[in-house]
């Protein structure tokens, strides 16, 4: 009830900007705000994947921290692993503000953030200060004005430069607010982009002499024939797994609420049967070969069943935690 109370408060300020202040609040040492949640310690449920070992299946998903600023705040929480980004080459300031809607009576959220972050050098400075000795996967994408031919090379610097510091390496190709991302999801991009990150990942394998698995982020607006050939991709080039999915452009089961006409992925409780569903049609297509990381509308314990009865083997929240606060984490790795 004490998050619900806060959140009332939080609701009365612009989202972006109590999404900084949250975080900002978290971040503020000696503070007892953890004590308050978490009279008992969550427990340790370790389980493998991607040849890494999480402490439990509940991650923090990207856009949470985008720059790695608050990663010692969020593992308090009790996340298994933490994903952080999406971050670009270089520095940027994304699409104009506001950016982000709260849609309340569905439980969701549009944003149209459009990448901002302050760059990959940036990113693994804020990696090195902290503390955190758990899981963590570094979302990485393309700068705005790279062009989408050439966008494959924004992937590979980031790769070269991320490798070392990051525990798996995500690539967002499924964002829809950067103009013609999708695209890299489709035929030659596709296999062109699948070949030159695992030749690349083979290198700095051999040259480092530690391996760090690679993840495809796909988006819910995918068809079942466009699932079924990505799922074959991914096996022929032995992607490390997926990640099941990014916000969605389908805004229809919020028409006619209140930010619904904004532009934007809609993520949080209206995508939840989506994402569920393309995790569902990857698991059977993927047979067991990869897998599959599920995040969309996980707002509770069931839905966070159901994601993993589909074929998940990890998940992440990011909405739900907007809606339900920290103890839902708490909650979810109880139970599963």
């Amino acid at each position: 009830m004490f998050y619900y109370f806060i959140r009332k408060l939080l609701f009365l300020i612009e989202p972006e900007k109590a999404h900084f202040l949250t975080l900002k609040y978290l971040k503020i040492k000696n503070i007892n705000l953890f004590n308050f949640f978490y009279k008992n310690r969550i427990p340790s449920k370790k389980i493998k994947c991607m040849g890494l070992t999480f402490k439990n299946k509940l991650g923090a998903a990207a856009g949470i921290d985008k720059n790695g600023e608050y990663i010692n705040s969020l593992s308090k929480l009790g996340f298994g692993f933490i994903e952080v980004g999406t971050v670009t080459p270089l520095p940027q300031i994304g699409n104009p503000k506001p950016r982000i809607f709260r849609i309340i009576p569905m439980e969701g959220i549009i944003n149209s953030m459009g990448f901002n972050n302050l760059g990959i050098d940036n990113l693994i400075n804020n990696i090195k200060k902290s503390n955190f000795k758990g899981i963590i996967g570094v979302n990485i994408g393309k700068n705005h004005n790279t062009r989408i031919e050439e966008s494959i090379n924004d992937y590979l610097i980031c790769i070269d430069k991320i490798y070392c510091y990051a525990s798996y390496i995500a690539i967002n190709i499924s964002s829809p607010n950067t103009i013609n991302l999708r695209n890299l999801q489709y035929g030659i991009l596709f296999q062109d982009l699948l070949y030159k990150i695992k030749k690349k990942q083979k290198e700095l394998h051999k040259k480092y002499l530690k391996y760090v698995p690679i993840a495809i982020k796909i988006s819910p607006d995918l068809s079942k024939k466009e699932l079924i050939y990505i799922s074959k991709k991914l096996i022929k080039y032995k992607i490390d797994a997926v990640i099941a999915t990014n916000t969605t452009l389908d805004h229809s089961l919020v028409s006619g609420l209140k930010n619904s006409f904004q532009k934007g992925g809609l993520s949080g409780l209206p995508l939840q049967k989506k994402s569920t569903n393309i995790i569902s049609i990857l698991s059977k297509n993927l047979k067991n070969e990869i897998p599959i990381i599920g995040v969309g509308g996980i707002n509770s314990i069931n839905s966070a069943k159901e994601k993993i009865k589909s074929g998940a083997t990890l998940i992440q929240i990011y909405s739900g935690l907007v809606y339900h606060g920290p103890t839902l984490v708490k909650k979810i790795i109880n139970e599963i």
